[in-house]
């Protein structure tokens, strides 16, 4: 019998991963009710929960409801200090994250990624690597499909997620075999109050791993190898900057792994994925595969062979000489950063959206060196103007199709449009894949002008 059984569970969050959490629960005999701050009536894909006995609390959080359960799962969305959660926990009810629920019923060993750009494409390599290894490899997580899922079978040979420091906030036991650490960049200071709590909700991936688990570390980032001293696990650490003695390293041709004596070479130039960005996410994508005895020419098949997400980086059309690039899974300053460092000047980029607390500062040299034009959308257009005022031309959109009729209207043959938001999409849209969706569609109904 499930310990779930005849518990009164009640999950948080009516989003995808919580009406996952929800049929998780019904499958175990608990008793579940759904909270959401939605009215019912605006929350979708409930019928069949309601069906099978779910209870809603919804157009806010019933904090004596909380305070009376046995237990309360939170969806990565929900903050751990809404009033009826820290109401929960204060009355000694546990609070569990998604993570850390799926995470118990798994029995497959689980590759982990973090870090605050390249998360999805990492994850997607290692997946794509397994998968070509003959293994059976769930990947998910934030990345889409949440890792409750996953316990939908038990047949796995490995677990990849994409692991959010959202996620993170409420774990208990959580031990992944490796955990990957790309990369710390300002990020999401709309929900932490300063770097340093963000930075800590992110290192929560190690904290239950031992000496038997690998960090797989970025070693060209200064903040990534401080916060990694203290780890207890053996630590692995990749370098697109130089080739390392033991590890995997960029010697601005071949990726070079080293290990225990032997060495390992991929030519770059055979990767689908363009970019240093997208060399460091192969490297931090091979290391565990190779550990665990996947032959390397299968891996770097594996990676060759992917041609890169949806929303990152993807060229949408040339038109009249001008290349449109979609780019609207870059929601932070470090993402913008890598994307415009890829292309060449003179680049006109769309931004904003909804502001996550954020510098601007790392853009201003870029904005100087290659944005001849920036089109400003959503709630952050006030603060992005103030950043970049005297760095390049500003103008403002009310809607993103009419930022891509401006920047047609702007861009020159032999210039780039590129859709680099550095914010969330929050204000406008209901993801980043709409906008992004949204904006191709735009661009394809332009007319060339002959």
């Amino acid at each position: 019998m499930s310990a779930y059984a005849g518990k009164h569970v009640i999950v948080v969050g009516a989003g995808c991963t919580g009406l996952g959490l929800a049929r998780f629960f019904l499958d175990r005999g608990a008793d579940v009710t759904l909270s959401e701050s939605r009215r019912r009536e605006d929350i979708g894909g409930v019928e069949e929960l309601a069906a099978r006995g779910v209870r809603f609390d919804c157009g806010g959080h019933d904090a004596a409801l909380m305070a009376a359960a046995d237990l309360v799962a939170i969806s990565p969305g929900i903050a751990l200090d809404v009033p009826a959660v820290a109401g929960a926990m204060a009355a000694g009810v546990p609070v569990l994250g998604e993570i850390e629920i799926a995470a118990r019923e798994l029995a497959a060993p689980m590759i982990a990624i973090t870090g605050t750009n390249g998360k999805s494409t990492t994850t997607c390599l290692v997946g794509e690597i397994l998968q070509r290894w003959n293994r059976r490899a769930f990947v998910g997580g934030n990345l889409g499909t949440p890792l409750i899922e996953a316990t939908r079978d038990s047949d796995w040979d490995w677990i990849v997620a994409e692991i959010s420091s959202f996620q993170m906030e409420a774990i208990e036991t959580f031990r992944p075999r490796y955990g990957l650490l790309l990369n710390l960049t300002e990020d999401h200071l709309d929900r932490y109050p300063d770097m340093a709590s963000y930075v800590a909700a992110k290192l929560r991936l190690f904290e239950n791993m031992t000496a038997a688990d690998v960090a797989i570390l970025n070693a060209d980032d200064a903040l990534v190898m401080r916060c990694a001293e203290a780890l207890p696990c053996r630590k692995i650490c990749f370098s697109s900057s130089r080739v390392l003695q033991q590890g995997m390293g960029f010697d601005g041709q071949d990726i070079v792994w080293r290990f225990d004596g032997g060495e390992q070479r991929f030519a770059v130039s055979q990767l689908r994925l363009k970019g240093l960005h997208n060399v460091e996410n192969a490297m931090a994508a091979l290391i565990a595969p190779l550990l665990e005895g996947c032959p390397a020419d299968l891996a770097w098949q594996a990676v060759c062979g992917f041609s890169g997400l949806d929303h990152r980086m993807v060229r949408v059309r040339e038109l009249d000489g001008v290349t449109w690039y979609d780019d609207s899974k870059g929601t932070n300053v470090g993402s913008v950063v890598k994307s415009l460092a890829g292309l060449e000047a003179p680049v006109t980029l769309i931004a904003g959206g909804k502001d996550k607390g954020g510098d601007y500062a790392p853009l201003a040299q870029l904005m100087r060196d290659k944005v001849a034009h920036l089109i400003l959308i959503g709630q952050a257009a006030d603060r992005m103007q103030q950043a970049f005022s005297g760095l390049t031309g500003i103008l403002r959109a009310a809607t993103l199709e009419e930022a891509v009729q401006m920047a047609f209207d702007l861009t020159a043959p032999g210039g780039t449009v590129l859709l680099s938001p550095g914010c969330s999409s929050f204000d406008m849209f209901r993801s980043y894949a709409e906008r992004g969706a949204v904006f191709c569609r735009a661009v394809q109904a332009l007319q060339s002008r002959g």
